[in-house]
């Protein structure tokens, strides 16, 4: 009897009974390229299928992946990711700086703080916190309809996503005619995510996109206060 070379327990037959990796691994050959290849391409057809959905009726698809079935869906949390991705690759293709897609104009020679900078400098980055907040501010403002904070962050992560995909478009616009389209955007964001979070809460009640959309600026500004804290701290520390 052999030992799984992954988890060290006892190996009877041909897969290993504690993590499932099989008993002897089989050398990479045209047969695992074909498969890594068809992983890719069904990978894909979620990728398709989750933006179609959330473009259409992104409340009623959350609620759908959360409540009824999730096979099709690609996984919130990597719909995340390959957005992000999607975006810093098409704004590295059209050569489009921080400078560019910042709403804010700010020298970043005059700015002290290392932490300040790379927020300046890593926008995404701080779209994605600012999910964070706004779930938090979501679980409290939306509490009677039990959704706990995971599950609302789940929501924020197909919002976010696509959001992050309009503002890849934007930036392929941006690059192909110089017209920078970061304000409308933002505003297309911003509409997006009302639209998206309230329809998800109750899409027959004007006081869910109410709530929704003061659960978004309540979100981003704490998270805008707290960089500031965290701003001032280092700076004073200087």
């Amino acid at each position: 009897m052999n030992n799984c070379r992954n988890c060290k327990e006892p190996v009877e037959w041909d897969y290993c009974p504690k993590c499932g990796q099989p008993a002897k691994l089989k050398r990479i050959d045209w047969q695992y390229i074909v498969q890594e290849i068809g992983e890719f391409f069904y990978a894909n057809k979620g990728m398709i299928y989750t933006i179609r959905k959330v473009l259409i009726s992104p409340g009623d698809s959350v609620r759908e992946f959360l409540t009824e079935g999730r096979h099709r869906f690609i996984k919130p949390i990597t719909f995340l990711f390959l957005t992000t991705l999607i975006y810093m690759l098409v704004a590295h293709l059209f050569n489009i700086g921080v400078e560019d897609i910042s709403p804010v104009k700010i020298d970043m020679g005059e700015m002290l703080s290392p932490f300040a900078i790379w927020i300046m400098e890593n926008p995404r980055y701080s779209i994605t916190l600012i999910a964070i907040f706004v779930a938090f501010w979501l679980k409290i403002i939306f509490k009677k309809y039990g959704y706990n904070f995971f599950e609302i962050f789940i929501l924020m992560c197909f919002v976010t996503g696509t959001v992050t995909l309009i503002d890849a478009l934007g930036a392929i616009f941006q690059g192909i005619t110089n017209i920078n389209p970061t304000q409308i955007s933002l505003y297309i964001g911003i509409i997006y995510n009302t639209w998206a979070i309230g329809q998800f809460f109750d899409k027959k009640k004007a006081s869910s996109y109410t709530k929704a959309f003061l659960s978004y600026i309540i979100g981003a500004l704490s998270l805008g206060i707290i960089i500031a804290i965290v701003v001032i701290i280092e700076t004073a520390i200087k």
